[in-house]
């Protein structure tokens, strides 16, 4: 397919050249790591510069050790034209696993090495590009030209990358077969040069800080194992038998890459075994992220898990990469997995077989390498016999369940939660608690926690605030106002609940199931259409069944 970005005009031509550089500033800019940057730099240059791989080479940092000729430099990146690359991979294994690259040619000749010209730092700093058109018609090679022969290279332009007058290293466009580098493609280089060298800036900060965090993050577990701290579960307080047994399983399935559902009342600490599992395993220097499914609307649960191209849907400004691709290498942990709408239910099955997926609005698969941690406080077996949850996504996410067990059936855990809470917010609000009365933790014990240890860490908070002379007390009263509370609330909800039904299934009737739009249901209720299929969605409303009201039951 032809490349539009020169039209009917020569490359040369000063609104194309403005245009091609505005279209490298967007195709890099969005990328973080140096493969990426390549591939988006690739995408936008071939058709106009043809070459068939691009390689970013820096002089300024040696390797440990030197090559055969006593030569100091470091590829830190490669990218080969119609080759996908592996995460993970080398530019050296990329190079060996690409076809053109597997079999060189084999070149028993060689030159006389050549000294660097005296004013080459100049032009370096200047940014101009050096080019060879064809190695084996000259006289003699630079030292850097011999490696590149004996890859099979026959004509190659050297870059420079400046950033404040500072040279971080070369981009080298490589050709296997001869094919000089007219002026005009000179030009184009040198335009883009200064995207690729911000880009390359950005990518190299980046990755130390990246290097950095994980330094960090590894001190600090050895100075949590010098104090004798359990530098897993140090944010879970289990005395009990039953959560002792739970943190046991996750202590057995975490080193695998096992998919594991988490389920238990709400406010038991799902999340935290989701952590505990994360940095157990082997992806723990990798990333951890979080999706709470019951909290996106059901039109940008797509967007959000799997990520959207520029121009996928009015508002796409940009990439944007999904919460799959950014737990690439790590975890991804999906909360209230029993919300998710019956599509994207299929959706998330086929990235659990496939391990790969569409960005929305895009042509290209993506692939990853994410370990799935899902949690739920719903039965998802009754769900799937009532037919609202997939049985093939369910045995999929149920290959390892870890049962979270309620506060109530590990009563022996609340005197160290209530003391762990009231030191907590004791020095939040500046009120130190120095006892807690002996009949407050007679009447917590007895509590049944409807609300576990969410609902306990509220209570500890008040009770803190209404502390007097650093000595916790708990009013009976206070719990049972806020079991009232709770069952008052509840009734208010489910009131609250059939009257906003009836108003959007009115709505439904006269829109005949359409939401958006000026004859749409969010237009009539007055609510943004996003928010009203988000309510669709928590009411178990069947939004399809309207679709096919005819005029005449209307006016009935």
């Amino acid at each position: 397919m032809p490349d539009t970005i020169f039209q009917s005009d020569p490359p040369s031509s000063g609104a194309n050249r403005l245009r091609l550089m505005l279209r490298t500033w967007e195709a890099v800019s969005t990328e973080r790591e140096l493969p990426g940057v390549l591939a988006a730099l690739a995408d936008v240059l071939v058709p106009l510069v043809p070459f068939d791989s691009i390689g970013i080479i820096d002089f300024t940092v040696p390797n440990d050790t030197p090559d055969e000729d006593g030569d100091f430099h470091r590829l830190l990146a490669l990218h080969v034209v119609g080759v996908a690359p592996i995460d993970g991979e080398t530019p050296e294994q990329l190079a060996a696993r690409s076809e053109r690259y597997a079999q060189p040619p084999s070149l028993t000749e060689t030159r006389p090495l050549l000294p660097y010209p005296k004013d080459s730092e100049k032009h370096e700093v200047a940014g101009e590009p050096y080019t060879c058109d064809d190695l084996l018609e000259k006289d003699g090679w630079f030292r850097h030209e011999h490696h590149l022969a004996k890859d099979g290279v026959r004509s190659y332009a050297a870059v420079p990358l400046v950033m404040r007058g500072q040279v971080l290293g070369v981009a080298a466009f490589i050709r296997l077969k001869q094919r000089a580098f007219p002026p005009h493609e000179k030009a184009i280089l040198k335009d883009v040069s200064r995207a690729l060298s911000i880009a390359t800036a950005n990518a190299l900060a980046n990755e130390e800080i990246r290097k950095l965090r994980q330094q960090l993050e590894a001190e600090n577990i050895s100075l949590r194992e010098q104090l004798g701290q359990a530098p897993w579960f140090e944010e879970i307080l289990a005395n009990s038998a039953e959560l002792k047994h739970a943190l046991e399983i996750v202590e057995q399935v975490a080193t695998t890459d096992a998919t594991v559902l988490i389920t238990g009342e709400t406010g038991t600490g799902k999340e935290l075994i989701a952590r505990a599992i994360h940095r157990r395993s082997e992806r723990a220097r990798g990333p951890l992220v979080k999706v709470n499914c019951a909290a996106i609307p059901d039109t940008l649960l797509a967007s959000e898990l799997f990520g959207h191209e520029r121009g996928a849907f009015s508002g796409a400004t940009e990439r944007r990469k999904g919460r799959f691709e950014q737990a690439h290498g790590g975890t991804l942990f999906l909360d209230e997995i029993g919300e998710l709408p019956q599509e994207m239910q299929v959706l998330l099955l086929r990235v659990l077989q496939e391990r790969e997926f569409e960005r929305l609005g895009g042509a290209h698969t993506v692939q990853v390498d994410v370990r799935l941690v899902a949690a739920t406080n719903r039965d998802l077996a009754e769900e799937v016999r009532a037919g609202r949850f997939r049985s093939d996504l369910y045995y999929r996410l149920n290959v390892f369940p870890v049962r979270v067990p309620a506060l109530r059936e590990r009563r022996e855990d609340i005197p160290p939660l209530v003391a762990h809470f009231a030191e907590k917010y004791g020095d939040r609000f500046g009120r130190p608690i120095s006892s807690i009365d002996r009949k407050t933790l007679d009447l917590l014990q007895a509590h049944d926690w409807p609300g576990n240890v969410r609902e306990l860490e509220n209570t500890i908070e008040r009770a803190v605030i209404l502390a007097r002379n650093g000595v916790l007390s708990v009013d009976p009263e206070m719990l049972r106002d806020s079991c009232a509370a709770s069952t008052s609330n509840q009734n208010a909800t489910d009131d609250d609940s059939h009257e906003e039904r009836t108003a959007i299934e009115n709505a439904l009737k006269i829109s005949r199931g359409k939401i958006s739009g000026p004859k749409g249901a969010a237009k009539k209720i007055g609510i943004p259409a996003s928010t009203l299929e988000f309510r669709i969605k928590k009411l178990g409303i069947n939004k399809f069944r309207f679709r096919h009201i005819t005029a005449g039951s209307l006016a009935k």
